[in-house]
């Protein structure tokens, strides 16, 4: 039938989704209700759940954790988390405080904000980028980045300091008749008006403005502010900040960006209430065995110490490969081999809890990152709770923290931290805590690899395996973004609908 072009292959299904309906099946395909068991209750397993209920499929979604979302986990007081090695944290944030330990951020242009919308959960404006965070270079080895190293130096400031100097640059060369060959005259003095209003040059010249900000604010009366006297062209170039500006122009980092209210962790709470909560999803439940049997699947879990069976027509499988390729199956060589392709990505989150929100108080930073060259690759100012008392930074983001000990993250973070922001990123820290997701047992990584590149392996677990199908954001192009996970299941639940419809013409 695909042949033919009666249904749509994994890899063709339209981007156009269309929720399936329970009109589009034969009527003693309704009555009977075709059973589906969801392996995850993370993005990819609930969406599946959700959209394959519109159309009275009969829905059991098995979660090997307590709580749904998967990745995509928010942490408050009182949550828990076991390392592959053992160890125990236990968050001692304020109440209402979080931090998100997984996805933190929603483009404009993502399906996640579909859901938001269709389930009814509120979003906030999230700040990624901020004219008061800051950039922060270390010389390290051979790098010198000049006098700017070792100095927090704002975004406004070097986005000024940079455009202004590339602006200058541009403007001479134009006038020099350096670009004749390319430009026309006319031309030649647009592009000089350009750079004119780009660089605030003034007189072809770029001397600073109020764009990199104040050394001594304006005030009343005839305080009109001091302006700082920029570094030299050769020390912007040097310090690279330049480098980091392109972060602003990413399709899926581009202002406005967006986030849940109350933590990214609203999403999966309110897919799991959608489907049914635990009428349908059943916690605690580790799969310990797939079989894929002539007529649908048999799956095996383990719930209160027992093991237990459920037989389904069909399974959608959602559990990150790392630990899916060790689950005891009968599926074919070809797919065991395509499991064990992928790879777990090395990183990790550290939420710092403050007695008090300093970034606002004292730097006026109200949302942003910090970007550096230090192993926490950077700092992140929360985007919520503005003007109250107390907040969490995340300290770090990067995978060169996953193999210490949880005191020696706190510490290393806050040390790189101090280099930044003073003795107060020390002094008035309460309390941290930190996920390193390749020991995360039910994740294996933060997200998904594919060394090499998509290819043989990725184009065959787009496809089921008998009666086994698999779905998440590492079956797409938008890995480690909700709106892959999404983007998946509903491709797998259009073939899967499609495979029952035909089946049962």
């Amino acid at each position: 039938m695909e042949a033919l072009g009666l249904f749509a292959s994994p890899a063709e299904a339209a981007t156009d989704f269309a929720p399936p309906r329970a009109a589009d099946l034969p009527d003693a395909v309704r009555a009977r209700g075709t059973k589906v068991v969801i392996l995850g209750a993370g993005t990819a397993g609930l969406a599946a759940a959700y959209e394959l209920a519109k159309a009275g499929y009969d829905c059991t979604v098995l979660e090997a954790r307590d709580r749904p979302g998967g990745r995509a986990k928010s942490i408050r007081r009182g949550d828990q988390l076991t390392d592959t090695d053992g160890v125990t944290q236990t968050c001692r944030f304020d109440e209402g405080l979080y931090f998100n330990a997984g996805p933190a951020r929603i483009p404009n242009h993502h399906v996640t904000l579909d859901y938001c919308r269709e389930l009814g959960v509120a979003i906030e404006a999230l700040v990624n980028a901020n004219a008061e965070s800051l950039y922060y270079h270390e010389n390290a080895g051979a790098t010198d980045y000049g006098e700017l190293a070792s100095t927090p130096v704002s975004h406004r400031q070097a986005k000024a300091d940079v455009y202004g100097y590339i602006s200058e640059l541009l403007a001479q060369a134009a006038d020099q008749g350096a670009l004749d060959t390319v430009l026309s005259t006319d031309d030649a003095e647009r592009l000089i008006e350009l750079a004119n209003s780009l660089g605030g040059l003034t007189g072809g010249k770029y001397t600073g403005s109020s764009r990199r900000g104040y050394v001594d604010a304006p005030g009343a009366g005839h305080d009109a502010g001091v302006v700082g006297t920029p570094p030299s062209m050769s020390a912007i170039l040097q310090s690279r900040f330049g480098t980091r500006f392109s972060f602003e122009f990413g399709f899926d980092q581009a202002m406005m960006m967006w986030q849940p209210v109350g933590g990214m962790d609203r999403i999966s709470s309110a897919l799991a209430a959608a489907v049914g909560g635990k009428r349908r999803i059943t916690y605690n439940a580790p799969v310990t065995q797939i079989t894929n049997l002539t007529d649908g699947v048999r799956v095996s879990y383990r719930l209160n110490g027992r093991t237990r069976t459920i037989d389904a027509d069909y399974c959608i499988a959602t559990i990150p490969p790392m630990v899916l390729k060790s689950i005891p199956t009968n599926f074919a060589q070809a797919t065991k081999d395509a499991l064990a392709v992928p790879t777990g990505a090395n990183t990790g989150k550290i939420g710092l809890q403050y007695g008090r929100r300093w970034w606002e108080e004292d730097d006026k930073i109200f949302g942003g990152i910090t970007a550096t060259n230090m192993d926490i690759s950077g700092i992140w100012y929360p985007s919520s709770g503005f003007l109250g008392r107390k907040g969490v930074v995340v300290g770090y983001y990067s995978g060169s923290y996953t193999d210490l000990p949880v005191a020696d993250r706190e510490k290393r973070a806050v040390d790189q931290g101090v280099k930044i922001h003073g003795a107060k990123y020390r002094d008035e820290l309460e309390t941290s805590f930190s996920v390193a997701w390749p020991k995360e047992p039910y994740s294996l990584g933060g997200w998904v690899n594919w060394p090499g590149g998509r290819g043989v392996a990725y184009d065959h677990l787009l496809r089921p395996d008998g009666r086994t199908y698999f779905a998440g954001d590492h079956l797409s192009y938008l890995i480690a973004w909700q709106a892959g996970a999404f983007e998946s299941a509903r491709q797998v639940v259009t073939v899967l609908h499609e495979r029952v419809a035909a089946t049962a013409a």
